[in-house]
């Protein structure tokens, strides 16, 4: 082989990682649909479709959160028990006739608030591992989730508060749904059009350099654990509303769906890269791995195996890219 076809070759190449970077979760969706819509005719059904991007909706609200810690090469394992303590103390607060239905959101919302403070300022003063922290406010954040509501649903709410959960904007699309697209919207503006989305890529990228270059490194990552945790209690809500109680185990696992939602979407574990489209793909991913799979009467585990290999085998093709960046 000579130079010429040497250069073509790696030219190729090139393109066709290019490619697969910004268009191969995408692609994989649309294989994934067209395969679940053949093996199950009701797949392509409108109250099903609609039924799942429902479902994802909840996943992805918390994965668009996360998409900035994981590209600020962090991670938080506590999402998930944040949602069970936002969706206890919104209960308590939310009962018809005792409280208006702004003090319950307020303090939910202020739950997941505090908690990503408290992450991002242990995680960005002290040289813990993040793995560790998070771990440590998720047990913190399940046992106050427990305590609070006895371990026992807290049903009775607001009418305002399940309409969030099963209310249909033109009696057609899910509220959840609603809410999802407008978080999307703000964390992609936030991302990829303000200065703190550029110090958030700039500090996954190299943070060392980050911190040469001027940017508190420390605020941005505080600033992304509130976010993380602010959009965790905003799922949390409306989850709520979805089960008419707030329960105490309603986030248990969010946490894993939702890391994995990001990873899918392409965003990198070395930190630098990601979108908000691409962790919006990895939770429609995952959706139809679930819906799918319900609509075929598979067994639970199997989702749980499925998830599993997709995850680690998004994990692996990111590993190999950057094995070859390296080398290039």
């Amino acid at each position: 082989m000579n130079e010429t076809q040497k250069n073509r070759m790696q030219t190729v190449g090139t393109a066709f990682r290019e490619f697969y970077t910004r268009s191969g979760m995408f692609l994989i969706l649309v294989v994934m649909l067209l395969i679940v819509s053949c093996l199950t005719p009701n797949f392509l059904r409108v109250t099903n479709l609609l039924n799942l991007l429902r479902q994802v909706s909840f996943t992805a609200i918390i994965g668009c959160g996360l998409t900035f810690i994981l590209i600020s090469k962090n991670m938080d394992l506590s999402s998930g028990a944040i949602v069970s303590l936002t969706s206890v103390v919104t209960a308590l607060f939310a009962h018809p006739g005792e409280y208006p239905l702004a003090v319950s959101i307020i303090l939910g919302l202020f739950v997941g608030v505090a908690c990503g403070f408290v992450n991002g300022v242990i995680i960005a003063n002290f040289a813990i591992p993040p793995f560790i922290v998070t771990l440590g406010m998720k047990e913190v954040a399940s046992g106050l989730a427990l305590l609070f509501s006895n371990a026992c649903p807290i049903p009775d709410l607001h009418e305002e508060i399940l309409w969030l959960g099963t209310g249909r904007v033109f009696g057609v699309i899910p509220i959840p749904c609603v809410i999802l697209a407008l978080v999307v919207a703000v964390t992609w503006v936030i991302l990829s059009r303000t200065k703190f989305g550029r110090h958030v890529l700039a500090v996954g990228g190299n943070e060392t350099a980050a911190v040469i270059s001027g940017i508190n490194v420390k605020w941005i990552k505080i600033k992304a654990y509130i976010l993380v945790g602010f959009l965790a209690s905003l799922s949390a809500i409306v989850l709520t509303g979805r089960n008419s109680s707030g329960q105490p185990s309603l986030g248990s696992g969010m946490e894993f769906d939702a890391i994995a939602a990001v990873i899918i979407g392409g965003t990198s574990m070395s930190g630098g890269v990601g979108t908000i489209w691409g962790t919006v793909i990895g939770a429609l991913i995952i959706g139809v791995i679930n819906n799918g799979m319900d609509l075929m009467n598979v067994n639970i585990y199997y989702q749980q195996i499925a998830k599993g290999v997709v995850m680690v085998a998004a994990v692996l093709l990111d590993c190999l890219k950057n094995r070859r960046t390296t080398r290039g």
